[in-house]
């Protein structure tokens, strides 16, 4: 299990650096690092080699990649071919070809999260440094497989509970004529075949999620009130999809004093360092991993009391809106929407009270 870090924050070339000098400081400790970018020039730049779209070494212990879209979609064709063959006894995709694919708005934030999966998974890296947008495109990529498990476990339910689900799993009629199609016997059993292989999948992606230890984000501002307040949304935001926030990094040649924007993060003052002059920059860098574990969580469920806390800063409670519409609670934050997936003790009650009170909605059943 390797540590991924990504940066969030306006500041697009001082955050490139930063996650430059990340990924140096991280292979100086001994850890083999993998640092991605997209396909755009200032990461090739500043590197000062070109970046292809298979990992290569740059320096000891240091490789670096380039998450090229139309190449993702193409070898992901492939990898969609044999999931459907799975399931399909005439398969509609064999036809297609990746090679012709089209890639589509929204496609290159799924394509490169499945990239970070595949190298964390290969058991090659220490520690995977991503550079990615690091805006709200980039929290929905890595709130990815929390959206996509709700999608799942709600429209999965309410087929089977359909009329058009009872009777494909249930009518001796219908059966026969989908059984010549499908490799398996349709039944609610097999219909719940490939569901739960996606939702295990999806599971796997929320827990890495949830752990400090594996997925972590760091804001990176300077001292403008507009970033500033940027790094603040985007610090709410982070939240909103469970991903943890350890820090803050300043960039700036003077001491300023944020802490009281951040509380209760540190604040890191690091140096916006000339191209090709990495050791200052390295130098100033904290420790993530520490700082990770000690960053307050996204979310606390309290059984005992019946109370879930949400550390939502950078919102107030104008900005915050709680429903309880279906059998999770949902809530919305800015432009993000969360539905809390509740323990047994706790699910299907109806909320009781909630109250916004230093940073944290506090929900009681």
């Amino acid at each position: 299990m390797a540590l991924i870090l990504t940066f969030l924050g306006k500041s697009g070339i001082a955050r490139t650096k930063i996650a430059i000098a990340a990924a140096k400081l991280l292979a100086s400790q001994g850890k083999r690092v993998l640092l991605a970018g997209h396909p755009e020039p200032a990461l090739s730049i500043l590197l000062g080699t070109p970046i292809a779209a298979d990992p290569h070494e740059i320096a000891p212990n240091l490789q670096a990649v380039q998450f090229q879209a139309s190449v993702l979609l193409e070898r992901n064709w492939e990898e969609a071919k044999k999931f459907e063959a799975q399931y399909l006894r005439t398969p509609i995709f064999k036809d297609v070809f990746g090679q012709e694919l089209v890639v589509l708005p929204g496609m290159d934030s799924a394509l490169a999260l499945n990239a970070i999966r595949e190298y964390d998974a290969s058991g090659k890296y220490d520690a995977i440094v991503y550079d990615g947008t690091a805006d709200s495109l980039t929290l929905r990529m890595l709130g990815l497989p929390e959206s996509l498990s709700w999608y799942v476990r709600r429209f999965r339910q309410l087929f089977v509970n359909s009329d058009l689900g009872k009777t494909i799993t249930e009518s001796p009629l219908i059966q026969p004529l989908i059984s010549s199609f499908f490799n398996v016997n349709w039944t609610a059993d097999k219909f719940a075949g490939p569901t739960n292989q996606v939702n295990n999948f999806l599971e796997k992606g929320r827990t890495a999620l949830a752990d400090p230890k594996h997925l972590a984000a760091f804001l990176v501002t300077t001292s403008d009130p507009i970033e500033v307040a940027s790094a603040r949304y985007l610090w709410g935001s982070a939240q909103q999809i469970g991903l943890t926030v350890g820090g803050v990094l300043l960039v700036s040649s003077e001491t300023n004093d944020l802490s009281e924007e951040f509380i209760p993060l540190p604040v890191s003052v690091v140096p916006d360092s000339p191209t090709g002059d990495w050791q200052p920059l390295i130098d100033a860098l904290p420790n993530f991993e520490a700082q990770a574990l000690q960053a307050p969580k996204p979310i606390e469920i309290d059984i005992h009391n019946r109370q879930v806390r949400l550390f939502l800063p950078g919102f107030d409670k104008k900005q915050v809106k709680l429903t309880q519409y279906g059998p999770e609670v949902t809530v919305e934050a800015g432009d993000q929407r969360r539905n809390i997936s509740l323990p047994p003790a706790l699910s299907g009650r109806p909320v009781a009270g909630a109250k916004f009170q230093n940073n944290y909605l506090i929900i009681s059943f």
